[in-house]
């Protein structure tokens, strides 16, 4: 009887050390699909930089693409849109990009040049002259490398350059048709080298400013004009304080997205390519509507407001002289590496 006993009381032990490691088991798995469920909530943000106004079409276009990539990532990826350099100067966003830092910037090729010289020539003078040779770019040999090392070597992720912002005319106080009017004008750029030797290959003195002090540099005469698109023009109200708008087209002006490679590696596979593709489709989306509508529209607006567009430019004369930017920066013979890899002559 006492074995029976026994027997009984060691099986309702063993019984209980089974419920008792099941239920172990079960919070240990309902721990593991809790912490899985609080990972996939996650959300990421990032915070977007830009110099435009609200009022710009990048602007608008900017907010797309954030919408559709909250969309697609059902709320993991988030995109705040500052226009106006609401986080600060574009360099300064740039360094901060490179130390890892969760906001992104849209640049140019001007200011990537800091840190592969190469990629200048992208934002030379008459280095391409339509939306079909930007989309061919990405695809080439050389441009690839090129954003390799500045993800790898400096930070620097290139999300898309398919944003184009439209052709840079100058902005001035006197009519310009030939590079010789532009002789002793002082001209407002950034203060990227490939920008100033631009300016100066084409007649003028280039004078670094950032995009916010262009009004005040003309009207206070700090600087005799600018060069910029027209859309820039218009945001800026620069119309006021310059009489002349001059159809150089001496830059198709190229913008790049760029965020923290370290971020960008931090996010689900499957977040980084709607947040590529995505940026691509919006970029290319606004490029078409710049270059078809609102580069037309911008222009009519600020004729209306008494700026004069002088259009009968020697267009031969100044991509001679814009012959002298690539010279002075030794990037002669990568953009002919470029043209051949486009089947360019």
């Amino acid at each position: 009887m006492r074995d029976v006993k026994k027997i009984a009381g060691m099986m309702l032990v063993a019984v209980m050390v089974l419920f008792l490691a099941g239920g172990c088991s079960k919070a240990q798995s309902g721990q593991g699909g809790t912490a899985k469920q609080e990972e996939a909530k996650k959300q990421y943000v990032l915070k977007f930089n830009h110099v435009l106004g609200p009022s710009e079409p990048y602007h608008e276009a900017f907010l797309k693409w954030a919408k559709n990539v909250e969309e697609k990532t059902n709320g993991g990826l988030k995109i705040e849109v500052y226009h106006s350099s609401q986080l600060g100067l574009e360099e300064d966003i740039i360094e901060q990009i490179r130390q890892g830092a969760n906001v992104g910037q849209n640049t140019d090729s001007a200011r990537l040049g800091n840190y592969v010289p190469e990629i200048a020539v992208m934002n030379a003078p008459y280095f391409v002259q339509s939306l079909d040779e930007v989309a061919k770019l990405k695809e080439l040999p050389t441009v690839k490398a090129w954003m390799e090392k500045l993800d790898k070597e400096y930070g620097l992720k290139v999300l898309s350059f398919n944003w184009v912002q439209g052709y840079r005319h100058f902005l001035t106080n006197k009519p310009i048709k030939t590079p010789e009017d532009l002789k002793g004008l002082r001209i407002r750029t950034p203060g990227a080298p490939i920008w100033q030797e631009s300016v100066r290959a084409l007649g003028a003195t280039p004078v670094a400013l950032p995009f916010g002090e262009v009004y005040p540099g003309i009207q206070q005469k700090v600087i005799d004009g600018a060069e910029l698109v027209y859309m820039n023009v218009n945001g800026g109200q620069l119309y006021e304080v310059a009489k002349y708008m001059s159809e150089t087209k001496h830059i198709m002006l190229i913008n790049f997205e760029v965020i923290s490679s370290k971020f960008f590696n931090s996010l689900p596979p499957e977040y980084q390519k709607v947040l590529v593709e995505e940026c691509d489709k919006a970029g290319m989306e606004v490029s078409k509507q710049i270059m078809e509508k609102y580069e037309k529209e911008a222009k009519e607006q600020v004729k209306a407001k008494g700026l004069t567009i002088i259009e009968d430019v020697d267009m031969e004369a100044f991509q001679k002289a814009g012959e002298k930017a690539y010279e002075a920066l030794k990037l002669t013979e990568v953009r002919d590496k470029i043209y051949g890899e486009l089947g360019k002559k």
